[in-house]
């Protein structure tokens, strides 16, 4: 399978979408974004006073005429959007029906497309760093242009989840090793026992306008199963025993609640796009209204 479980006909609406920068993209690479920049492309940003040497083409003559002095038009430089796709391959994201880390391949798969059909530059980081990974993991690195954007998606389908993620430190050593910033977005579940905070702070201190998709199981908000359990963590394989009837439910669910909300607030703060959702939720739905309604893109 080649597409990640995205459809034909929805990879080709995709494709006529575009990601929202907030920020001027900073790449010295062309692209199809606006700069900060000064160069000769079709869209107009400026006049500046023609000094000796300037190229004579740009020289505004109507302007001219009206003022009895010469200027110099100025136009939008179109620069590349580094953007930086950050994969929560844990094993609590092998967690689910259907499971976390399927959901997550999707979503990346869809923003990935989106922004090699519009010239940006791509780069996904899965974490944690499993051998089995590492062969996918640089194909789908520093990646550009809309003919590859199939090739990604299919090394994406060859990924594998499964051992204990380390999400502060995957998201601050890919703000580390990043040589130009731009657009970060993290797909997890947020579950890491070491948190998020410190992992999202290091990516807005180097300049990332940063977007987080969390991605939760049905039955992690809703679970089913009550009495006498014996509980296993996926990742650090510590047991506990637990009694869990229907009140105890009703306070899990409003915890869990909490948690979604505290993250939100923390994102709000900083600047952080924050969108939770379920991985039981319909893709199309997800990329073509509710996230073109929220401008994660347009």
């Amino acid at each position: 399978m080649v597409n990640a479980g995205l459809s034909t006909e929805l990879l080709r609406r995709l494709e006529q979408l575009q990601l929202v920068a907030r920020r001027y993209a900073k790449s010295p690479l062309r692209g199809e974004r606006a700069s900060r920049a000064r160069g000769h492309s079709v869209e107009f940003a400026d006049y500046r006073d023609y000094v000796s040497g300037d190229d004579l083409r740009y020289l505004d003559w109507s302007l001219y005429g009206r003022l009895d002095r010469l200027f110099i038009r100025l136009y939008e430089e179109e620069r590349e959007l580094p953007v930086t796709l950050f994969l929560d391959a844990s094993e609590s994201m092998s967690f689910g029906e259907p499971r976390k880390f399927d959901f997550a391949r999707q979503i990346v798969a869809a923003v990935a497309h989106v922004a090699l059909c519009g010239f940006d530059r791509v780069s996904v980081r899965v974490f944690p760093d499993r051998e089995v990974n590492r062969k996918a993991q640089l194909a789908i690195s520093n990646v550009r242009g809309r003919q590859s954007s199939l090739r990604l998606i299919r090394h994406l389908n060859q990924l594998a989840a499964g051992e204990r993620g380390e999400l502060n430190e995957a998201l601050r050593q890919g703000a580390i090793e990043s040589k130009r910033v731009g657009l970060a977005i993290v797909v997890s579940d947020l579950l890491d026992e070491s948190g998020y905070r410190d992992g999202l702070k290091a990516l807005v201190a180097r300049g990332f306008q940063v977007i987080v998709v969390q991605i939760l199981s049905p039955e992690e908000l809703h679970p089913s199963t009550f009495g006498d359990l014996r509980v296993v963590d996926a990742e650090t394989g510590t047991v506990r025993e637990v009694t869990f009837g229907k009140f105890h439910r009703r306070r899990y669910q409003t915890a869990v609640r909490a948690y979604i909300d505290q993250v939100a607030e923390f994102c709000t703060a900083r600047g952080v796009a924050f969108w939770s959702v379920t991985s039981d939720s319909l893709i199309e739905d997800l990329l073509l209204r509710q996230m073109k309604e929220g401008e994660f893109w347009r």
